[in-house]
């Protein structure tokens, strides 16, 4: 007959052996790393939604601006190439493929906040109920996108610290061996300025708000302000 002490023992180990391993950090790897993979989600999220708007406001500019072809190509041309970087958990881990996903949006950007300053050189863009709107709009997401990146900056570095500290770095080289760091969003100049749709900040020194700005040598003059 089994000695019921014997049998209360090992009951007491399986019930107590969970709260012990959990104690020392254990499921914290999953879970952190579960955390910085739902701050992506929102990072896409907010990309998707500029991604949205962008064909509505090139159509509007269009509308207004058709000389501006240039740039309307060029932001066309940077969106498709930002939609077309596939990816998803493995990106998380792998910095080049990281990298480049990073670069496209940033690209994207940076031909987006040129497209946005073509409005002070057209007075009936700026004056345009859509075209407000979808700026309003952009820099909504703008914003998103700034906290989104924020966020999961601050829970990836939380994940791959717990790989690295102990007593966590004990299970993430036994039970979670294949738990690898994941990358950060860097601060690129391109990155930083994005956020910024500033119509000013182009105008040269001692320019009054809301003048166009300065016009590169060669080029044709930009129409003149419609009468009030």
């Amino acid at each position: 007959m089994q000695n019921p002490f014997r049998k209360l023992a090992r009951l007491a180990a399986v019930l107590v052996l969970p709260i012990a391993l959990a104690g020392c950090g254990i499921n914290a790897i999953p879970t952190k790393q579960e955390a910085a993979k739902e701050k992506w989600g929102d990072v896409q999220s907010a990309y998707q939604r500029r991604s949205d708007l962008i064909p509505n406001l090139v159509a509007t500019v269009r509308g207004y601006a058709a000389q501006e072809q240039r740039t309307l190509v060029e932001v066309t041309q940077a969106r498709a190439s930002a939609t077309q970087v596939k990816v998803d958990a493995s990106t998380l881990t792998n910095p080049a493929a990281f990298q480049q996903y990073a670069q496209a949006q940033d690209k994207l950007s940076g031909v987006l906040g040129r497209l946005m300053m073509i409005q002070e050189r057209y007075p009936d863009l700026k004056s345009n109920e859509n075209f407000m709107a979808l700026q309003s709009q952009l820099e909504g997401t703008e914003n998103r996108i700034n906290i989104a990146r924020r966020d999961y900056n601050l829970a990836v570095q939380d994940y791959n610290t717990t790989l690295r500290v102990l007593p966590t770095s004990i299970w993430a080289s036994t039970f979670y061996s294949g738990a690898k760091p994941m990358s950060l969003f860097s601060a690129t100049a391109a990155a930083q300025s994005a956020p910024t749709v500033s119509f000013d900040n182009t105008l040269p020194a001692g320019a009054a708000p809301g003048s166009a700005p300065p016009v590169p040598p060669g080029s044709p003059p930009p129409p003149a302000p419609a009468s009030q």
